[in-house]
Parts: C-alpha cells; structure tokens; sequence
C-alpha cells in the first residue's frame, strides 16, 4: 500500500477524554447525503473516543502542516484534552470536537454506522458541517510525507 499515495487527516472528538490522531484511511463515501469513512484500529484510544461521543471531527492537513501529522502520530503526546494545549484549533459547531486552525478542509460528523475490518473499525459519518479553504495538500507516499497538489475550488 505505500505505492498509493494518500492525504492526511488529523481525526479528532471531543469531550472529557477528547482524542485525536492523525489518519490517512480516510475516504468519501456519498455526496447526498454527505458521508465519509475512516478506518481506525480497535486497539486505538480514537476508537472509543469515537464510539463514546458518536461525533468525530476531520482536518484535511495542508502542506504546512507536517508537524501536525508526526505530533498527533507520536506516543509521546499528553492523552486528552491536554494534547490540544499546544496546537491553534476551533470547536466544531455541533459536537465540539476541535479542528486544526491552518487545515485545507474541515469537517464534523455524526458517527452513521461501524463496520467491522480485520483490525481495524471502519466509522462512516454523516457529514453535518464543513469548510474549505486554499493551499497545497499533506500527501504521505513510500512512507514519507510530501507535498502534493494545490486544492482548487472548481474540482
């Protein structure tokens, strides 16, 4: 699979134990309505975070935003709350699950349904609300990140 290039997303939920981690199994899967899925491995703590709340937030990361993948990646980061402490992010709208300040994309989903695969879970959400805005995307390929195409209004 490192032959298949992919963006890079910090998921993220809210809450007492509020989470986030960097992914790049994530994927639309409906226009109308709105959804999209990612794939999380039952052994990570996002995945009771996610089954906790019901709600996940998604920040597609631009290309400035390298850092932001390897913290939310590193073991070494406080757990909850805190490891938000040291990064610029908003509140979504309806759940409160912070999104990263500087991301290409954002977006708050209700948690539609689980799917069981291997490992992993796949979440797929109902998009409730999201936002856009212009740069280069944060690609991972051949396991390394780089810097990939500029986003574009009219795709």
């Amino acid at each position: 699979m490192s032959s298949f290039a992919t963006g890079i997303t910090v998921l993220t939920a809210a809450g007492d134990h509020g989470h986030g981690m960097t992914a790049n199994a994530f994927s639309s899967v409906s226009l109308e309505p709105p959804m999209v899925l990612c794939c999380i491995a039952r052994t990570a703590q996002m995945h009771e975070a996610i089954l906790r709340t019901r709600h996940f937030g998604v920040s597609v990361l631009s290309a400035e935003q390298e850092d932001l993948a390897r913290y939310f990646a590193s073991k070494g980061r406080p757990r909850g709350q805190a490891q938000f402490d040291q990064v610029d992010w908003f509140p979504a709208r309806h759940s409160g699950a912070p999104l990263l300040s500087g991301s290409l994309a954002w977006l708050e989903c209700e948690l539609a349904g689980v799917y069981h695969g291997g490992d992993h879970s796949i979440f797929v959400g109902t998009v409730l609300d999201a936002a856009r805005r212009e740069g280069e995307a944060l690609l991972f390929f051949a396991g390394g990140f780089h810097q990939g195409m500029p986003s574009s209004r009219s795709a």
